[in-house]
Order: C-alpha cells, then structure tokens, then sequence
C-alpha cells in the first residue's frame, strides 16, 4: 500500500492541504489539482492510484471532471458529496464513480475507503483463482483484471468488475446485496445505500442481455442479484 500515488481535485486548497498532509503521513504520494480543467489536464500525465474528486467545484463540476476521465482512463475514483446530496452520489456512480465520502468527513475514514479501493485493485488471488471464468458469450480474467464479451473486453470500473466478479463466481445463483457488497466494496451496505444498484445498472448497460435467454443480471427483489447461466449451460 505504501507508495500509491493519490491525486485530489478540489477547490478548497486548505483541505487538500490538510487532507494531504494526512495521506503523506499514511506513506501516501499526494498530487493536487484546485479545478477541473487543471485536474484533468494533469490527470494525463499522472500515474495516479486513486483520484479524490470533490463534486461541488466551480467552473467544471466534478461530475463533469468524471464523465470526460472515464473517456480516456479506469482509474478507480473515490468522490466526495455534501452531506445529504443522494443525487450526486447516484449520478456519481452511475457514471463510474467507484465508492464516496460525504462532507465533512474523518480523513482515517477516506484512508480506509482508498485502502479498501486498493486492496480491490491490487489484491492477487491464489494461484487456483487466476483461471479464467466462462459463463457462456462472457469470459472474466481475474489475473488481467479483465472482461471480455465474444472475445471484445469490455470496459469496466475497478468496482464494476469486482462486482462482475462476485455474481459471476456464484452465477445461476441468487447471490446477497450485502455479500456483493463486502466483495467489492469491502463494507456493509448502509440502510438506504445504493451503491451496489448503481454498478449493477452499469454493468447491465455495458453487457447487454444474453443472445438466447434474456437478462443477464437479474434482481431477486429482497434478497440480491443473479448473474443467468445462458439456457445452453443451465
């Protein structure tokens, strides 16, 4: 974990500054950027492990900051909302946002969220869980973190595809919301928390429907989420 290069865009410069202090003093390498066009400018040519994006920024807003990095990089991201804003958290993660901290926030809680984004994106599995997984037109490389759909990857978050990852290792199974949710966010859901909803939106858009047997990724109302074995393999 040491060494990882975080890369904040906020406006506020006296918290990037404390914030960054702070991760500095958890062997963090810091970058910061105080608006959206510099942050995505310097994002380029960043090797960043991590991006802190504050939503609420003048000029370019954060989720305008988010939809133009995710046309050129997967790099996890871990925003920050104002304390209440649902709508910011839910566009934030429907657009490939990975997980969020609201304002005003513990910076020990934003180092355990990056520590667990890291553990998601790094982590190695043992040596039987580097085989590739085949789940008819779709086949998942845990050891290249990739997916790929009739031999075409697919472009996924670091959490869409731990959560890919979670339903399709049970697939033709009703899997939990709050089992999906320690595999890939590494944390309970919260009561009215819709995180995992929103990566399963994602991923549905991303993968479309089975070509023999309808939906890929089923809700089981109450209860979790199924990833559908194609009729050949059921």
């Amino acid at each position: 974990m040491t060494n990882k290069t975080i890369f904040i865009i906020d406006d506020d410069k006296t918290f990037c500054g404390l914030l960054a202090d702070y991760l500095q003093g958890e062997n963090f390498t810091v970058v910061c950027a105080h608006n959206g066009e510099d942050g995505l400018s310097r994002l380029r040519d960043t090797a960043a492990d991590v991006v802190i994006l504050d939503v609420m920024m003048p000029g370019m807003s954060g989720l305008e900051v988010l939809r133009s990095m995710r046309t050129f990089t997967a790099v996890p991201v871990l925003m920050l909302t104002a304390r209440g804003e649902e709508v910011d958290r839910i566009v934030g993660l429907e657009m490939g946002a990975d997980d969020y901290v609201a304002k005003p926030c513990n910076p020990r809680e934003i180092v355990a969220r990056l520590r667990a984004i890291l553990r998601r994106t790094l982590s190695t599995a043992s040596a039987s869980e580097l085989n590739e997984i085949m789940v008819g037109d779709l086949r998942l490389s845990s050891a290249e973190r990739a997916v790929f759909l009739n031999d075409e990857e697919v472009e996924l978050t670091s959490t869409e595809f731990d959560v890919l990852e979670a339903l399709i290792r049970d697939a033709g199974q009703v899997v939990s919301k709050d089992k999906v949710s320690e595999s890939a966010l590494h944390r309970k859901l919260g009561a009215y928390d819709r995180s995992i909803d929103m990566h399963v939106s994602r991923l549905r858009r991303k993968l479309g429907e089975h070509p023999d047997s309808g939906e890929r990724i089923k809700t089981v109302r109450g209860t979790g989420y199924l990833y559908v074995k194609p009729r050949t393999e059921q």
